[in-house]
């Protein structure tokens, strides 16, 4: 077994690590405190593919490999989280499902304005009564002519307000189960789609989450996004994926709270001698350390397996848990390391541990996570 990256992969890190410690961590407390995405960073994404991860170059993407994404989404994380999950929501859930299942048509419409790093792009699943029950879906989207005919609510919906167009689950036929469901391609500009103003919330406060009301907004029937009946399953598999993206993203939390331990304890004196010094100390560091290292291979595992076409449905569910709760242990204690400086507002610590928080909840829960992962078992066990 090869645990080495390629040299095009380190080259490819070296390169977003020197952007992001550049353009985005130095910017990363204003970020949280205004709200709103440096516009300039995210302009200058093009030029290293980061806004169009595994997009073809024919439509302005870079086509890299999954473990590439990976990496970069963990420096994104590293830097700042309100723009790695804005990031991970743009290329994971609105991008890949479009090339994924789009006509040449709708990647010639929408990817090249997806990749140009002027916008981002967004996926509209949750609604207000249900919200890891995807079966739960009311937003119904009926045939009228040549067009859909969309009414209904969503919430907490990533990029929105930032967003061209918002792929969208919707109910697109009563009581055929699991085929009820469709996804469609709804430009945020066409009349009848309401976009709420950011939702408040714990963390990542620069990347927006909104609330969506549709209101009898006509779409033409191309804007389908592959078969009609299919959504449910094509949501599924574009989570799967999604999964690996995000626990790569908790991976570069993770590292960012782990760094700042490490700093604050090697430079902090008590009872005449440095934190580091302390047995304490250096136990928690050796955990941490340990979680994050045996997150990140966790992550790569389930790349690896994606780009190899095995099934990896289970191996990204393992390294979204994973990482998502190592990554909010890994605060706690770097936080505790720091003590009421940790809880200052003064010190980065206390933005990181807001931020992971939601790592655990959105693109399936833990719960989630754990029966998904126990369900894949026991199919490979025959029961």
């Amino acid at each position: 077994m090869d645990f080495k990256l390629t040299d095009e992969q380190r080259l490819f890190q070296t390169a977003v690590r020197s952007f992001c410690e550049r353009e985005i961590k130095p910017y990363a407390a204003e970020v949280d405190e205004t709200g709103r995405l440096r516009r300039e960073a995210l302009a200058k994404m093009p030029d290293l593919g980061l806004v169009g991860l595994q997009v073809p170059e024919d439509y302005g993407g870079a086509n890299f490999d999954s473990i590439s994404s990976a990496l970069a989404m963990e420096e994104l994380g590293r830097a700042c989280g309100s723009t790695g999950l804005s990031l991970e929501a743009h290329n994971e859930l609105c991008c890949m499902p479009i090339v994924r299942w789009g006509t040449e048509d709708q990647k010639g419409r929408f990817l090249p304005r997806l990749t140009s790093g002027e916008v981002l792009g967004s996926l509209a699943l949750t609604e207000p009564d249900s919200g890891s029950d995807l079966m739960g879906t009311q937003t119904r989207a009926v045939k009228d002519g040549g067009e859909w005919v969309i009414n209904g609510a969503k919430v907490w919906i990533t990029n929105a307000s930032l967003a061209p167009v918002i792929v969208t689950l919707c109910k697109t036929e009563k009581d055929a189960g699991s085929r009820s469901f469709s996804l469609i391609l709804i430009e945020t500009d066409r009349a009848g789609v309401t976009i709420a103003p950011p939702l408040p919330k714990m963390g990542t406060h620069g990347s927006p989450a909104h609330m969506l009301t549709f209101s009898d907004v006509r779409v033409p029937l191309d804007n389908l996004l592959g078969q009609e009946g299919r959504g449910l399953y094509m949501v599924l598999e574009t989570l799967d994926s999604g999964r690996i993206a995000v626990g790569a993203l908790c991976v570069g939390l993770a590292q960012a709270a782990f760094e700042e331990a490490v700093r604050y304890s090697t430079e902090r004196r008590a009872f005449g001698k440095t934190l580091a010094d302390h047995q304490a100390i250096q136990f928690k560091l050796a955990d941490m350390a340990t979680q994050i290292e045996a997150g990140r291979l966790l992550v790569y595992r389930a790349a690896w397996a994606k780009d190899q076409g095995e099934p990896y449905s289970k191996l990204a569910s393992m390294a979204k848990l994973f990482t998502s709760e190592a990554c909010e242990r890994a605060a706690f204690e770097a936080l505790q390391i720091h003590g009421g400086y940790g809880y200052s507002r003064e010190f980065p610590l206390e933005r990181i541990y807001r931020d992971q928080r939601m790592m655990s909840i959105g693109e399936g829960t833990s719960e989630i996570n754990r029966m998904v992962i126990a369900r894949r078992l026991l199919e490979e066990a025959g029961a």
